[in-house]
C-alpha cells in the first residue's frame, strides 16, 4: 500500500474502515476483540493524522492506543519515553505479540555500538514499527540526523506529565521534544499521561504547540480502591508489619521516600519471615530488574520501593499500596495508588501522614530555584489538605484532576465510613467571598487567610491590604477553620484555582450568585475530642518528643500504671516521665507484657530500662489479666534487623572513645539535629551514655546546670515547654542538656 511517509488519505482510511481493519489488527496482535473505554476512537483520531491528546488513568489501556496504529500504518512510530527499564519492558511486551523481534526496538545509553547499529539496520529495513527513544537520546545531533531519513508515522510522548513543572515528575529534557520533532520531520503527535490536573494538561499541550489537539480525557475514578490515610506514630513499623501479615500472600506495594528507607524497611519485613525485596534508583540495574522480575512472577509477595518503582509496570493483582511516607504531590500518590486493583479486585491504599514529614520535604527544596520551590510548595499544600480534609477523598481526589464526583458517600474512603458531623458556614463562605473580591482575585489561599485573620505581614502591608475593611474580618475563627472553608468552596465550585498562575484563588459564577443569593453553605467538622484534652495540673502533660501516640487500649490499666509510676517516682525522686513516657505506659495497657522480654518490646523501653523499673510493672500487668480474664492479643514483635542497630551500636562506641558529636555527624554523613535524634532515641530505650566530655567543651556550666535543674524539677521533658521556659537559651542546648539528664536519672 503506498502511503508515503507514513500518511494515510483519505481513501485509504475509507477502505480500512470497511474492511473492520482496526478490529482484525486488535485481534491479531492483542488477541482482543472489542477495545476498552476510548481506545477506538483515540486510534481512529491518529489514524486520521490528528495530534491527540490521551488523558486516562493508570490500567486503562494507554500503550495499546500507539501501539496498534504504529503496526498498522507505513514507517516507524517514535515513542518517547522516560526510563529504560519502561522502554525495555513494552519492547519486550510488542515482541512476545509479533514472530519478528525487530518489530520494535529502544534506542538509549543501555546499549554498545554493535547493537546500536543493528537497532538503526531494522529500523531502515522497515521492519521496526515502534522506535522507543528516551528524550536525551533524541537529542543527539547522530540520532537527529538518521531520523530525518526514515519515514515516520507519528510521535508518542510517553509519560507527558514531565513536560510540566507542576507536575510530579518533571524533567526538564522534556521541554526540549517540540524543537527536535520540528527540526526531524513534523508528523502527528499524540501524547499520553496517567495523571495531569488542568493546569499540567495546558502546560503539555502549550509546550508541544498542539493547542488544538483531540482531548480524550478518561474518568480518573477507580471504584475499586479503598483510600484511607493514617497517623503516623512510633509504631508504624509494627502496624505495617501487622497488616501485611493479615493480607497472606497477596501482592502489596510500599513506597518509601528515600533509599535508605527502603533499604532497612526491606531488611526489616524479611527479618518478620515476609518475602520482600527493596527497589530503587541507587541499586545496581542487575539486581533491580532481578527484583521486579521476582515481584512480577510472584516469587516475592511485598516489594519496598521508591517512586522509581511501578511506571509500567503491568501487574493486574497488586491488593494494597501502603506509603510509608507522605508523597511530594497527589499526582505522584495517584499514580501510585493506582497501581493497586488494576484487574477490577481488590485495592487497598493506605498513606501514613505526620506533619513532620511535610516539613521534612520543605526543607529538602531549600536551596533550589526560588520557582522551583514555590511550586513545590503549591503541590504539598494540596497533599496537605487532601491528608487533613474530613470530607470523601474519592471526591477530593477527583476534583484535583478537574473531575466532579456528587456522589453522597463512596462508602470506599476512611472518611466516608466514618463521617464527621457537617456545619452550617454560609456566613463563614459570604466573608471568604467578600474578602478574595476586596483583594481583586490576585492571592492564594494562605494570603487569604492571614488577610481574614488579620495577621500583619511584610506583603498585606506593602499591597495596603491592611487599610481594607475586610481586613481581619474572620479573626473570630482559626486559620484551620478557614483552611476547610476555601477547601470545600473549592470542592463545591464556589471557587477555583487560576490555570496561568496556578493556587491564586478566583470566584466562580456559582460563587458570584452565592453573593447575591446565599443557600445552605455546610462543612465537616471534626469532634473535640475531650479524652486528648491534657490537664496542665496533672502528670499526663508529659510528652514524648520522639513521637506521639495512638491512645491505651485498657484505660484502668494504664491508670493504675500512671499511679504506680507516680509512686515510684516519689520515691526514686525523679519526675514521672523519667520512669517511662506515657506513650510506653499506652503501649503497656493495649499489649499487656507480663514478663520483662516482653517489656522489651515497647516503644522507649531498652534492656536497662526493663531491668531498672521495669519488674514492678509487669506484675501489676500480670495480675491485672489474670483477674479480669483478659485474653491478650497476640502481640507481633517487629524483629529488628542487625543493619537496623548498626549507627546506634556505633554511635555507642564512638561516644564512649569520645569523639565529639558535630565531627560524628558529619562522619555518618547526617546533620547534628538527625545525629541528637539518634542519642535521644539510645537513652530513651535505656542505654546510658556520657556526652559530658562534649558538654564541657560546648557549654558554659552555668547554663548546663540552669537547664538541667529544670529538668529536675519539672514533670515533663516537652521540649516545646522547655523552650518557653529557657528562652535565653538555644534548641541545642536544652537537648543536650536534657539527653545528659535523661542518661544520669533514667538509665
Amino acid at each position: 500500500m503506498p502511503f508515503g511517509k507514513g500518511r494515510f488519505d483519505y481513501r485509504v482510511i475509507c477502505s480500512m474502515e470497511k474492511q473492520d481493519l482496526l478490529y482484525k489488527g486488535l485481534k491479531k496482535y492483542f488477541g482482543f476483540d472489542t477495545f476498552k473505554g476510548n481506545q477506538e476512537a483515540i486510534i481512529r483520531s491518529i489514524l486520521s493524522g490528528k495530534d491527540t491528546f490521551v488523558l486516562m488513568p493508570t490500567g486503562g489501556g494507554k500503550s495499546l492506543c500507539y501501539q496498534l496504529p504504529a503496526l498498522l500504518m507505513e514507517g516507524t512510530a517514535i515513542v518517547i519515553s522516560p526510563l529504560i527499564a519502561l522502554m525495555k519492558n513494552q519492547v519486550d511486551a510488542m515482541r512476545n505479540h509479533s514472530e519478528e523481534n525487530g518489530i520494535a526496538h529502544f534506542l538509549n545509553s543501555s546499549l554498545n555500538k554493535q547493537e546500536i547499529e543493528e537497532v538503526k539496520r531494522d529500523v531502515l529495513s522497515g521492519r521496526t514499527k515502534m522506535l522507543y527513544v528516551a528524550p536525551e537520546s533524541l537529542t543527539k545531533t547522530e540520532n537527529v540526523e538518521f531520523l530525518r531519513n526514515i519515514p515516520i508515522s507519528f510521535y508518542a510522548v510517553d509519560e507527558a506529565h514531565c513536560i510540566s513543572e507542576w507536575g510530579h515528575d518533571f524533567r526538564p529534557e522534556y521541554r526540549r521534544i517540540r524543537p527536535i520533532i520540528s527540526e526531524i520531520s513534523v508528523r502527528p503527535i499524540i501524547t499520553l499521561t496517567a495523571t495531569a490536573t488542568p493546569k499540567v494538561q495546558h502546560d503539555i499541550q502549550k509546550n508541544l504547540g498542539m493547542t488544538d489537539a483531540v482531548v480524550f480525557k478518561s474518568s480518573f475514578n477507580r471504584p475499586n480502591l479503598y483510600y484511607e490515610i493514617r497517623n503516623k506514630t512510633e509504631q508504624i513499623d509494627r502496624e505495617i508489619i501487622k497488616y501485611i501479615l493479615s493480607q497472606g500472600k497477596k501482592s502489596g506495594i510500599i513506597y518509601c521516600l528515600s533509599r535508605k528507607k527502603v533499604d532497612d524497611f526491606a531488611e526489616i519485613l524479611q527479618a518478620n519471615d515476609i518475602r520482600a525485596l527493596p527497589y530503587h534508583a541507587g541499586m545496581d540495574a542487575a539486581t533491580r530488574s532481578n527484583n521486579q522480575d521476582a515481584f512480577l512472577m510472584e516469587k516475592v509477595d511485598v516489594i519496598v520501593a521508591t517512586i522509581a518503582f511501578g511506571m509500567g509496570i503491568d501487574k493486574p493483582d497488586v491488593r494494597y499500596v501502603i506509603h510509608y511516607d507522605i508523597p511530594k504531590s497527589l499526582e505522584g500518590y495517584y499514580q501510585e495508588t493506582g497501581r493497586a486493583g488494576r484487574d477490577g479486585g481488590e485495592g487497598k491504599c493506605i498513606a501514613f501522614y505526620s506533619e513532620k514529614d511535610l516539613q521534612k520535604l520543605e526543607r529538602f527544596m531549600q536551596g533550589k530555584p526560588v520557582s522551583e520551590q514555590e511550586i513545590g510548595k503549591q503541590l504539598l499544600l494540596e497533599t496537605a489538605a487532601y491528608a487533613e480534609t474530613s470530607v470523601c477523598r474519592r471526591k477530593v481526589l477527583l476534583h484535583y484532576f478537574g473531575e466532579e464526583y456528587n456522589e453522597p458517600n463512596c462508602e470506599h474512603c476512611d472518611n466516608c465510613l466514618n463521617p464527621k458531623k457537617k456545619v452550617e458556614a454560609k456566613e463563614l463562605l459570604i466573608t471568604v467571598l467578600e474578602a478574595i473580591t476586596a483583594l481583586k482575585e490576585k492571592q492564594k489561599a494562605d494570603y487569604l487567610i492571614n488577610f481574614l485573620i488579620g495577621k500583619e505581614s511584610s506583603d498585606i502591608e506593602t499591597y495596603g491590604h491592611n487599610e481594607l475593611e475586610e481586613f481581619g474580618s474572620g479573626a473570630d475563627e482559626e486559620e484551620s477553620t478557614w483552611e476547610v472553608v476555601i477547601r470545600q468552596a473549592l470542592l463545591d465550585n464556589y471557587l477555583k484555582k487560576d490555570i496561568e498562575n496556578y493556587g491564586i484563588l478566583k470566584i466562580t459564577k456559582k460563587g458570584k450568585d452565592f453573593l447575591k443569593s446565599p443557600v445552605s453553605f455546610k462543612i465537616t467538622k471534626d469532634d473535640e475530642d475531650e479524652d486528648n484534652m491534657t490537664d496542665p495540673e496533672s502528670d499526663d502533660s508529659d510528652v514524648i518528643s520522639a513521637g506521639g501516640s495512638g491512645g491505651a487500649a485498657d484505660p484502668v490499666l494504664f491508670s493504675m500504671m500512671k499511679d504506680l509510676r507516680k509512686k515510684l517516682s516519689k520515691k526514686l525522686n525523679v519526675p514521672p516521665y523519667v520512669i517511662f513516657q506515657p506513650s510506653s505506659l499506652e503501649a503497656m495497657a493495649t499489649s499487656y507484657p507480663i514478663t520483662l522480654e516482653e517489656l522489651q518490646n515497647i516503644p522507649g523501653v531498652g534492656a536497662g530500662k526493663a531491668k531498672r523499673y521495669g519488674k514492678e510493672f509487669v506484675d501489676l500487668i500480670k495480675k491485672h489479666v489474670e483477674e479480669n480474664d483478659i485474653t491478650r492479643p497476640e502481640d507481633l514483635r517487629v524483629k529488628t534487623v542487625a543493619n537496623k542497630s548498626k549507627l546506634k551500636v556505633s554511635i555507642v562506641q564512638a561516644i564512649d572513645r569520645k569523639v565529639a558529636l558535630d565531627d560524628l555527624a558529619e562522619s555518618k554523613g547526617i546533620d547534628f539535629n538527625e545525629m541528637l535524634s539518634e542519642v535521644e532515641a539510645i537513652v530513651y530505650s535505656g542505654t546510658k551514655i556520657n556526652i559530658d566530655y562534649f558538654l564541657n567543651e560546648v557549654m558554659d556550666q552555668d547554663v548546663l546546670q540552669d537547664i538541667y535543674s529544670y529538668f529536675k524539677e519539672t514533670e515533663t521533658d516537652d521540649l516545646e515547654k522547655a523552650q518557653e521556659e529557657l528562652s535565653d537559651y538555644t534548641e541545642t542546648e536544652i537537648r543536650l542538656v536534657r539527653i545528659k539528664f535523661f542518661s544520669d536519672m533514667a538509665n
